[in-house]
């Protein structure tokens, strides 16, 4: 499956001036017109099968591509290596995931595989890059057939075959790898938060309508039975209107805090780590720094929130119809210009939306949890939000599994769905590509969820000089 794209070369040895220079560039130009649109020869039918790259193939990026096609060779983690989290998000959501408002423990998983051949291919892996060939050497051997570079720059100006990217490096690089695949005339899949700041969502949501390409954010638990179990139950009135909601996470499970940045050592023979940096500051290298601990430093990542905000934060924002905030308060452990802190509580007000009140949200890590209601029975466990109604609570896990509740009521009759049920957010963008329509999660809809993410570190900030962080979206400041 073809896709025409421009024809720009990037040249070898760039400097990170170059790089950054050279990225920037490449957002300048918006004159792709993506071949769904065009039609006519060439056209790509529904049956022709999708040529994906995979970016950065680290734990979340590895099991991305997983998800897009099983390995045609079994996976084999190098020992010594941190481990690869792999989750199987199923194509289609069967009506058994459905929850009644029962014990979460009796109902099935919604995460889990949905059945059938566990052996799938959506997708062609035509390419694999990471600037650790040694580190994603594991995903690479299952796909022997791609081609493998370390530089994006490198394959997306070579691979003219190419229809679609998967991106889920570091946070710091998901923008610029982004901009320089659409302008480029690629669909793009980029993990969550789909940028760093709150000028690059916005830049890429705007970038996505003039190139027209399909966009889709790695947030996994929009997809699921329970989000839309939540937003339908919710809006039917089931726990009447709510005006407070609790999240909370066990993130971080990595350094934070006011900490020291690690001495530099040498750079690894297998590590690009002028690709690695990318538009960050030049800092010396440290292993501490780069694979998975990333997460916990400004430079580079966007701390608990980042990491797993968009699983919980999400299915509020949909159900209650919340958009921006108005006010954000931050209270932290301490930290410093290297570290997010260590734990995290985090209020959010959302004003009035129509006949619906005002919403007070609260997001908890690092430790901190939210109370528990006296109504929920001892034997169940506090999930990770959890909607305060007038007329009851409810609450559900991460990426919004499992909605439920409280207290429990056997009678309670569910209505009706009425939500587009679609494919998981792989089938779903690969789906979308073949039909020429959008994703369920474009970068439209998340860019909303990602900017309230975003908010959060800059409310953090703000408590530094004991301010309320108060935010007018419309004019973003």
């Amino acid at each position: 499956m073809k896709q025409k794209k421009n024809n720009s070369k990037s040249g070898n040895g760039l400097s990170r001036r170059a790089f950054i220079g050279k990225t920037a560039a490449a957002t300048a130009a918006f004159t792709i017109v993506p071949r769904h649109v065009l039609g006519g020869p060439g056209f790509t039918a529904p049956s022709d099968m999708v040529n994906v790259a995979g970016i950065g193939l680290g734990n979340q990026g590895g099991s991305d591509i997983q998800n897009i096609a099983t390995p045609d060779v079994p996976i084999k983690r190098s020992g010594g290596l941190p481990g690869l989290k792999f989750y199987r998000y199923p194509g289609v959501r069967p009506e058994r995931t459905r929850s009644t408002g029962a014990r979460r423990s009796d109902n099935p998983n919604q995460m889990g595989d949905a059945g059938g051949d566990k052996s799938f291919k959506h997708a062609n892996i035509y390419a694999l890059c990471d600037v650790d060939t040694e580190y994603a050497g594991h995903i690479i051997a299952g796909y022997p057939k791609a081609k493998v570079y370390d530089d994006f720059r490198k394959m997306i100006d070579k691979e003219k075959d190419l229809d679609a990217v998967v991106i889920g490096t570091p946070d710091h690089t998901h923008a610029v790898i982004a901009s320089y695949a659409m302008n480029a005339g690629l669909n793009v899949f980029v993990e969550k938060p789909m940028a760093k700041t709150i000028h690059e969502v916005r830049f890429l949501r705007d970038l996505a309508k003039k190139t027209g390409v399909v966009t889709q954010m790695g947030n996994q638990g929009h997809n699921i039975e329970g989000t839309m179990q939540t937003v339908e139950w919710i809006q039917s009135g089931a726990i009447g209107n709510v005006r407070d909601v609790h999240m909370w996470s066990n993130r971080p499970v990595w350094a934070q805090g006011p900490l020291e940045r690690p001495a530099g050592v040498d750079v690894p023979k297998n590590l690009n780590y002028d690709v690695w940096l990318g538009p960050a500051p030049e800092k010396p290298y440290s292993p501490e720094t780069t694979h998975f601990a990333w997460r916990g430093l400004w430079d580079y990542g966007t701390g608990a929130m980042g990491d797993m905000g968009a699983h919980t934060f999400d299915a509020p924002i949909w159900a209650l119809g919340l958009g921006m905030p108005t006010k954000i308060q931050a209270t932290t452990s301490p930290y410093n210009t290297e570290y997010l802190p260590q734990a995290e509580n985090v209020m959010y007000e959302f004003p009035a939306r129509g006949d619906k009140p005002p919403v007070r949200v609260t997001w908890s890590d690092g430790g901190i949890k939210p109370f528990r209601p006296s109504e929920l029975e001892a034997d169940r466990q506090l999930r990770e939000a959890l909607y305060i109604g007038d007329k009851g609570m409810l609450q559900h896990g991460t990426h919004g599994a499992m909605p439920e509740l409280i207290p429990e009521d056997p009678g309670f009759k569910a209505p009706e769905p009425w939500l587009n049920r679609p494919s998981s957010v792989y089938v779903d963008f690969i789906e979308a590509i073949k039909e020429g329509r959008k994703a369920a999660n474009d970068f439209e809809i998340s860019s909303v969820l990602t900017e309230i993410m975003l908010l959060t570190n800059i409310a953090v900030a703000s408590q530094q000089v004991n301010r309320t962080l108060e935010y007018d979206a419309e004019n973003m400041r």
